[in-house]
């Protein structure tokens, strides 16, 4: 049988394990972007594969959501993201207002559902 794992240990297998390893190549990264130029096609390619990314995510999120997110309606979530987006515009293009107004609508419709 294993001994249960103290909060200290558990806490310092997260960071060795988990931070540390994705730190490297977070810094890695910062050193390489420094020689890339803005305009440059390396620039453009990394930019539309984050863009793509971020597009996969969302589309996860909206059409085969996970855990509490699956009780939402389709329609809500595609509202929510409808209106979040109208605020984006709305706001002098603030990410910030589109990402609470968007959350604002979903929490509130799936409240008003469930409530």
């Amino acid at each position: 049988m294993i001994a249960p794992m103290s909060e200290g240990t558990a806490l310092l297998l997260v960071i060795l394990l988990g931070f540390l390893p994705t730190e490297v190549w977070r810094t890695l990264a910062v050193i390489a972007g420094r020689r890339v130029e803005e305009g440059s096609a390396v620039f453009h390619w990394v930019r539309a594969v984050a863009t793509a990314l971020l597009a996969a995510v969302i589309a996860r999120l909206l059409f085969a959501p996970a855990g509490a997110l699956a009780e939402v309606p389709l329609a809500l979530r595609l509202g929510a993201v409808a209106v979040g987006v109208i605020g984006f515009l709305l706001v002098r293009r603030s990410v910030f207002a589109g990402v609470v107004v968007g959350e604002i609508v979903l929490i509130g419709g799936a409240y008003f559902l469930h409530g």
